[in-house]
């Protein structure tokens, strides 16, 4: 694992200094968190996110993509930065925060393409779990193939309205919850 890290940091010292924020975090380097990180730095290039502005992000998988959002970018579940829609695919939707008053905007929806991977067997094998493949042969690859292995699409995201938020006691249980319409019943007691 060292080897490519080393590699990187030869490479490309920016893309080093995320890796380096990541391994902690994630606890090494994974090739989904490599691939989250480039599908990052694509989003933010095509988007045109300049430094400090906030980015909302839909992963379409919970292994190890969404990662680097959370730690590069503040995107985080608590903070309604990340949302995880477990399709089992890696590929994730990423926008910038919309002015106010706005009920629409661009973002941009990026998946790792497995047409595009013939110039990388490695890769390929492990995407599509046709053979066991560690880390240490595929992120190498990764780094080699750059954006080439992605494939991209704009897409229009609705902003949904920011509702006046409104706690009341379920009528079942007791407990407080977080009441979005008329509701009577907290979510847990109303799926019983």
């Amino acid at each position: 694992m060292e080897n490519i890290i080393n590699e990187i940091e030869k490479q490309d010292p920016q893309l080093y200094s995320q890796v380096e924020k990541i391994i902690p975090f994630h606890g090494y380097l994974s090739t989904g968190a490599f691939i989250g990180l480039q599908m990052l730095n694509m989003a933010k290039r095509i988007l045109d996110v300049k430094e400090g502005e906030r980015i909302y992000a839909v992963s379409e998988t919970y292994n190890c993509l969404p990662d680097p959002f959370q730690i590069l970018e503040g995107a985080t579940i608590g903070n309604k930065g990340l949302r995880v829609k477990d399709y089992g695919k890696m590929a994730v939707t990423v926008n910038k925060r919309a002015e106010k008053g706005i009920s629409s905007v661009k973002g941009v929806r990026i998946y790792l393409d497995p047409d595009k991977m013939a110039e990388y067997p490695k890769l390929h094998a492990w995407y599509m779990n046709t053979a066991k493949v560690p880390h240490e042969e595929v992120l190498p690859e990764l780094l080699k193939a750059g954006e080439s292995v992605y494939s991209y699409e704009m897409v229009d995201i609705e902003v949904p309205l920011k509702m006046k938020k409104k706690v009341r006691l379920c009528e079942k249980c007791g407990e407080s919850f977080v009441q979005y319409e008329d509701e009577a019943l907290c979510p847990a007691c109303n799926d019983n």
